[in-house]
């Protein structure tokens, strides 16, 4: 039984809030739904935690974009978006410096999830403050936007997935954000198999990102199933830190999962290394109201 009396100080619950940035805003959001500006574009789409009442019922109709036909629960079913105008597949976005596409995926999400702001933040503030160049692994990196923020800061980064598609969505945003040369390897991999093999090789990073799905496949036919396979997928991300680590973030978009219970394992297999750990909710905070609305869970272990 592992000895949890250690150094590690703990902070919970602790809300991260994003307020929107200048290519980004929460609208209004309610009845199972949220409206959302990137850039010029409103758009309509579900959202399960949004249970309150509308506060702009007139601005529904103007939405660029409407995702129909998918229960917003279900991640595994594919649904359709209704455009007002002409239909367009992505749309530039843009964030510290970074330009990126936006996506408009049959999933509901378009391409990167703007409440992750305050993790990148985080990140950018913590690899200024190293000095050195470190080694970022980010698994589950999907369409890449942590790793070119990272890389822009002077990282080395291996970023892992599963789907070759969001590889190759990755592969365009490095190219708009011009970071062609930038120091960043894009692996098409099984993120639990490639961290075990990373481990058997002795790789070392400084900082690890873990942003993976309730459940998914890899691209061997593997199935990842978050409540069953964190603990070992933490457990290897233990295995291949430096002797003088960063942090590790973990995010989990579950909603029947609790903070709580992602904040004691990973108290568990970090806690013995001292520092930091915060754990809470990743929240977007709408414009005018200042309503919040919760998007995903987290847990942060950090050196300091």
């Amino acid at each position: 039984m592992p000895d949890l009396r250690h150094s590690v100080t703990q902070t919970l619950p602790q809300l991260l809030v994003t307020p929107g940035f200048a290519d980004y805003r929460l609208v209004d959001c309610g009845e199972g739904r949220k409206l959302e500006r990137f850039g010029k574009l409103l758009v309509d789409r579900p959202e399960p935690q949004a249970m309150g009442l509308r506060l702009k019922p007139e601005a529904w109709d103007k939405a660029d974009a409407v995702f129909l036909g998918m229960n917003a629960e279900d991640e595994g079913s594919d649904g359709r978006w209704k455009f007002a105008g002409r239909p367009v597949e992505t749309f530039p976005v843009s964030y510290r410096g970074v330009a990126f596409h936006g996506r408009f995926t049959p999933f509901r999400h378009l391409g990167f999830f703007p409440e992750q702001a305050p993790h990148w933040d985080y990140m950018i503030e913590a690899l200024q403050a190293l000095k050195r160049p470190a080694r970022v692994l980010n698994l589950f990196g999907y369409t890449g936007v942590a790793s070119l923020l990272a890389a822009k800061h002077g990282a080395q980064v291996t970023h892992v997935d599963a789907s070759k598609k969001s590889i190759g969505f990755a592969r365009e945003n490095q190219a708009l954000a011009g970071l062609a040369d930038a120091p960043i390897r894009w692996i098409v991999d099984d993120a639990m198999k490639f961290t075990a093999r990373e481990q058997r090789r002795g790789s070392q990073y400084d900082i690890v990102l873990l942003d993976p799905p309730k459940y998914g496949r890899g691209p061997g036919g593997e199935v990842w199933d978050l409540f069953r396979d964190l603990p070992k997928m933490l457990d290897l991300c233990r295995a291949v830190l430096t002797d003088k680590p960063a942090f590790v973030i973990v995010t989990a978009y579950a909603i029947r999962a609790s903070f709580v219970a992602v904040h004691e394992l990973t108290r568990e297999v970090f806690g013995e290394l001292g520092g930091d750990i915060t754990s809470g909710e990743l929240v977007v905070s709408e414009e005018g109201s200042g309503r919040l609305l919760s998007t995903s869970l987290y847990s942060r272990w950090s050196a300091a």
